[in-house]
């Protein structure tokens, strides 16, 4: 009786058998995180950009080249005579650039794909429109689930090959790019 009772459960185990990752969420000792494709993951983009350049150029030349003749020749002088000639080039020239960018924000990505190493290809977008203008952050990299948080979370940081875009449109934009006639000269002259 105990033998067909244990082969009854064994069998409603493996016929009936819960999936860890299906109960995952209710489990004390796991974290629900993402890791197979279609799987959402939250991105904490803290992105801060520096880059400053600067360069300072100076040359110069100075050539002189000169004659000079006198003396006398049987007791008759020689008229004196003189030639010179003097250049002079200087150059200096100077420049120099800075940049700086910041971005902070957070973006829900989906899990794309499983790489054969158990990394995880993600992608994602979000579009904000507020009044008119429209705000457009896509992203898309490899994230390893080692980096992934206990709240499903990674920042931008962490992911590798990582492509961020951060793109506006509306009346702001507009304004800010010359008119037809302007790109017009500019293709001219």
């Amino acid at each position: 009786m105990k033998k067909v009772l244990l082969i009854v459960v064994l069998l409603n185990a493996l016929l009936f058998g819960q999936s860890m990752r299906k109960n995952s969420q209710y489990s004390l000792f796991s974290d629900n995180k993402a890791t197979m494709p279609g799987d959402a993951v939250t991105i904490i983009v803290v992105e801060s950009t520096q880059a400053s350049n600067s360069s300072e150029t100076s040359s110069g030349r100075t050539s002189d080249i000169g004659f000079s003749a006198s003396g006398t020749v049987n007791k008759t002088t020689i008229p004196k005579s003189e030639a010179g000639l003097g250049t002079s080039n200087d150059f200096k020239g100077s420049g120099s650039t800075r940049t700086n960018g910041m971005i902070r924000t957070k973006i829900s990505a989906v899990v794309d794909t499983v790489l054969a190493n158990g990394n995880l290809v993600i992608r994602g977008s979000k579009k904000i429109s507020i009044n008119g203008e429209d705000q457009i952050v896509n992203i898309k990299g490899v994230v390893r689930p080692i980096d992934i948080l206990p709240d499903n979370s990674v920042y931008s940081y962490n992911i590798s090959d990582a492509e961020i875009t951060f793109e506006g449109s509306g009346l702001i934009d507009n304004a800010q790019k010359p008119g037809w006639l302007t790109k017009l000269f500019h293709w001219l002259f």
